[in-house]
């Protein structure tokens, strides 16, 4: 989902209460179910109860038909999720009230079928508000072909309350939480959905490839585990068919999906091994007909294929310890071949973690840190000096160490390098950060820092 900016979202930066009702209006979700339209099926109300408002112009028997396939996946998934009132009474904690106490709106972006505003809300902190996008692609679209704005707003509705109804059902860190939802549907015949999310902000690709090898790896692995989540959820293993970085946000530096409306629990089924392509655009997999007649592992191989080919290509191998390299190599053949399994992808990916946070990855040298001279209790003052790539700090060398040996060798290696500053900083795997330094400025105490200067150091640059 592409980032708005501009007038719109300044416009939107403004105290909410009433007018946010207004202004979603604009964008709601119409009926959860064809209610409106004479013969069309059981109507659902606000609450999950039913009942059928006055009757409205009825839509083009095409569009009919897609409106009932669509509410037949919906049913059957909420089905599926031991729900028969398709999860309208479940969800996050926040409700249609809490919307009248929402602040700054504004635009986060929209795609092709919703529209995400960011909001902030006593007690709740900052949430994702997610309704159907008028303008968008598919309704543009569904107008265009069917000429019935009111149905194809229906058409649309339907994905957003399945993508409720997943993330009702999906419990995972890599999943973006569901804080609430509102189906409001005052205004009879429109129905409004709502969706109230954890706030993340987009996927950023070139962003990430600036960032140090850890947290790149960090992006992959926790990639692989929602996949492995997903492969055996408890609704059957799930498919993202529209696997894109765009349906991805990051809080907090953790990765989650945000876009489930075109996940599927469905298991394509077959007669024969031909019937299980996988088509991609530069390669296709057939995989095997089980003798239940099912596509065996589709969905997690072609989840995996994805993760490979958006994520892993790019993400994996660049700046890897040299010692990692052969091993991270073998988890892109094997994953870009499809010769591994979730289960396999995400026992060579811990496999990696561990020996890079026991250090064992680390090659047999003489010691080196003899050649140092150590000042416990100080470090220099914070200021611009030598870069490295990829560096945790824009002002300088900041990179994530093993230990002081591993630390030494690295500053070794650097012809700029004079010493190197170790503190209490860690990163995610709970390995120090250390700061090479070419010149000592001013010391300052610090009793959580340890400094690091070379024998050789010319002597004005040693104490």
């Amino acid at each position: 989902m592409r980032a708005a900016r501009g007038k719109e979202g300044a416009s939107l930066a403004r105290p909410a209460g009433a007018a946010l009702l207004g202004l979603l209006a604009a964008s709601a979700l119409l009926a959860l179910a064809r209610q409106s339209f004479p013969g069309a099926g059981p109507c659902w109300g606000a609450n999950g109860t039913r009942g059928c408002p006055r009757p409205a112009r009825r839509p083009p028997p095409a569009l009919l038909d897609e409106l009932s396939r669509r509410q037949r996946d919906l049913l059957r998934l909420a089905t599926s999720a031991g729900d028969t009132e398709l999860g309208l009474s479940r969800g996050g904690r926040l409700g249609c009230g809490d919307l009248s106490r929402v602040t700054g709106l504004g635009v986060v972006g929209s795609g092709f079928t919703k529209l995400v505003l960011r909001a902030a809300l006593p007690g709740a902190g900052a949430i994702a508000l997610k309704s159907v996008h008028p303008a968008g692609s598919d309704v543009s679209r569904c107008v265009q072909r069917y000429g019935h704005p009111a149905g194809c707003h229906r058409l649309a509705s339907y994905k957003l309350l399945k993508e409720v109804t997943l993330l009702q059902r999906l419990d995972h860190p890599g999943v973006v939480k569901l804080h609430g939802q509102c189906y409001d549907n005052s205004l009879d015949p429109e129905i409004r959905v709502i969706a109230m999310l954890e706030l993340g902000s987009p996927l950023e690709m070139i962003q990430l490839l600036q960032t140090p090898w850890e947290e790149r790896f960090k992006i992959c692995l926790s990639l692989v585990k929602l996949l492995f989540y997903l492969a055996h959820s408890p609704l059957g293993s799930i498919v993202l068919l529209d696997f894109q970085p765009r349906q991805f946000v990051m809080v907090d530096g953790n990765l989650k999906v945000t876009d489930m409306d075109d996940a599927s629990t469905e298991e394509l089924s077959c007669k024969e091994d031909n019937d299980c392509t996988l088509d991609f655009p530069a390669k296709s997999f057939i995989l095997k007909c089980t003798a239940a007649g099912k596509c065996d592992g589709l969905n997690e191989k072609k989840n995996l294929f994805n993760a490979y080919r958006y994520f892993f290509t790019y993400l994996l191998p660049h700046t890897a310890p040299s010692a990692l390299r052969p091993l991270l190599g073998d988890i892109l053949n094997a994953t870009g071949d499809l010769r591994y399994g979730i289960n396999e992808t995400l026992g060579a990916f811990e496999k990696v973690l561990h020996l890079y946070k026991s250090g064992l990855y680390l090659q047999k040298r003489l010691p080196l840190l003899k050649e140092y001279i150590t000042i416990k209790g100080f470090r220099t003052m914070e200021m611009q000096d030598y870069k490295c790539w990829p560096s945790y700090s824009h002002l300088g060398c900041l990179l994530s160490i093993y230990n002081t040996e591993e630390a030494a060798a690295i500053c070794n290696s650097q012809p700029q390098c004079q010493s190197f500053i170790v503190t209490q900083q860690r990163t995610w795997t709970g390995r120090p950060l250390a700061s090479f330094r070419s010149s000592l400025t001013d010391l300052i105490p610090d009793v959580n820092a340890v400094l690091y200067i070379k024998r050789s150091a010319p002597s004005r640059e040693r104490l």
